[in-house]
């Protein structure tokens, strides 16, 4: 088997999960290949939630601007009842924003317009989207993926390090890996529509029969867009009617309205809702993320945001062990996300039984904030004797100031691939490649000027907080001798190499 490799990755799928790890791969100068078997990009809004976590995410991507900037916010809901007349309502809590949260509600955006700023982005790091082109076959031993693909020049065999399986519900990737993809379907099939329509304000989200499972629909302006998105449940057999004729004729029987017209369709589907989860998430060199490892209902906007973040956290992972780390780490990928989702599978599902009452309140645990790693070997155990922060949390932002006295937060200092080090002290810590070191106190080179990082992270004298590159605590532990060695032996096992300059070699 020859070992003349056409590129690190092969990414199957160009979603957010594939655009994720393409990006990731891409600020980190790794070699892949990015292919997905549709002619064009995705049309529709399907995923149009972005929740506050997957905001600290963008922001670390360098999108998060762009992403604000094509969207909008949340409109009031407009609940309309029998006799026409109509109660408002908050489709979700808004708490403040706060300096360890600074993103606090979800934002608007359709699918689509997400997906093309992150090919914007990952064209600036150089990559770019291959239509047209799928995966047909691969075969994989313990150096690495030979896999076949077809596209408009024919077929082609490429062999590559990894493969990564980003091609949604119906994986061609976890089908030919035999993974099982357990759950249920759960009795419901809905339609979603992206529409051109009047007669509606786009001031608000109108609601019609709320909690009626036969003549439910929703009508959602679609911020950044003059389009409008319906949702409804509809019958569980036969066809049905998805064009601007057929969407006018059940808005009008659903609402009793005939001012209300629709003039086009620019994307459609309607579909069975699933909760299923893979077995497994890595089978040797191959992983699978988004789609491919899990469905649910749209209920909590959780599906485009859990597939962006599982892209997020095995990205690093394979970009270090490209780079020399043990390639045990990547066992860390399935511990770590699939709690994740299986998780949001029963919250979204708790949701859509709330959703078929007429409940649809969306509180904390939809932000994903709370999502941590607690139990993953890569979470040094920080003693029993701590409160508050532990090893596997989100890493918390604070607002403070340079040496310098320029305004700054942490989360500045956390962007980029590499891991962060924040100490509170003077010892002494040897230098590596990727790691940052960041000082607090007397002649550091960081101010917690509004006590902020203190509160956030609790950190005695002479103790660190190490920070991976995807944003959570890895380890918080005092700089003694056997903290020191600890944190030294860490960063060794996880790719972050130490810096050797020429007088050390010089014995200088």
């Amino acid at each position: 088997m020859t070992n003349d490799f056409a590129a690190d990755v092969l990414i199957c799928g160009a979603g957010a999960a594939g655009l994720t790890l393409g990006i990731e791969l891409a600020r980190r100068g790794v070699s892949f290949r990015l292919i997905e078997k549709m002619a064009a990009p995705f049309p529709g809004s399907r995923g149009k939630g972005i929740q506050p976590r997957t905001q600290e995410v963008f922001e670390d991507l360098g999108i998060l601007d762009k992403v604000v900037a094509a969207g909008g916010v949340y409109p009031l809901i407009r609940d309309y009842r029998e006799d026409d007349s109509f109660v408002e309502k908050d489709f979700g809590e808004k708490p403040q924003a706060t300096p360890a949260e600074p993103y606090h509600i979800p934002l608007m955006i359709p699918q689509f317009l997400t997906e093309r700023i992150m090919r914007e982005r990952l064209a600036e790091l150089g990559g770019h989207v291959e239509f047209g082109c799928a995966l047909v076959g691969f075969e994989q031993d313990q150096d690495g993926v030979t896999a076949r693909l077809s596209g408009a020049d024919g077929e082609e065999t490429v062999r590559v390090r990894f493969l990564a399986g980003a091609d949604g519900g119906r994986s061609f990737v976890r089908g030919a890996l035999g993974v099982g993809f357990p759950g249920k379907t759960l009795g419901l099939r809905a339609m979603v529509a992206d529409v051109a329509l009047t007669g509606l304000d786009r001031g608000w989200w109108h609601q019609f029969n709320n909690g009626d499972m036969q003549w439910m629909i929703s009508i959602c302006p679609l911020a950044g867009t003059n389009l409008f998105q319906l949702q409804g449940p509809v019958p569980l057999e036969g066809e049905v009617d998805l064009s601007a004729e057929g969407l006018q004729q059940m808005i009008a029987e659903r609402t009793g309205r005939s001012d209300i017209c629709v003039h086009s369709v620019s994307w459609a589907s309607a579909y069975l809702m699933n909760a299923r989860l893979a077995n497994r998430y890595r089978v040797g060199r191959l992983v699978l993320i988004g789609e491919a490892a899990h469905v649910h209902p749209p209920t909590g906007g959780q599906g485009l945001n859990t597939s962006v973040q599982d892209a997020y956290n095995i990205g690093w992972k394979l970009a270090s062990v490209l780079d020399g780390a043990r390639e045990d780490l990547l066992d860390s990928y399935e511990i770590e996300r699939r709690p994740v989702a299986q998780a949001m599978l029963g919250l979204s599902t708790r949701l859509l039984d709330a959703g078929k009452q007429g409940e649809i309140k969306r509180g904390r645990e939809v932000r994903q904030l709370d999502i941590g790693y607690p139990v993953s070997p890569l979470s040094v155990e920080c003693g029993p004797e701590r409160n508050g922060l532990r090893a596997g949390d989100r890493a918390p932002d604070a607002p403070m100031k340079g040496a310098a006295g320029q305004p700054s937060r942490l989360f500045q200092l956390f962007r980029g691939t590499h891991w962060t080090l924040l100490v509170d002290g003077q010892a002494a810590i040897a230098p590596r490649t990727g790691v940052h070191v960041h000082r607090l106190g007397d002649k550091g080179d960081i101010i917690d000027a509004f006590g902020h990082i203190r509160e956030a992270y609790g950190l005695a004298p002479n103790e660190c907080a190490l920070v991976r590159p995807d944003g959570y605590v890895a380890a918080i532990l005092p700089l003694d001798l056997d903290g020191t060695a600890r944190l030294e032996d860490y960063l060794s096992r996880n790719g972050a190499r130490r810096t050797v300059f020429a007088m050390d070699r010089q014995g200088a």
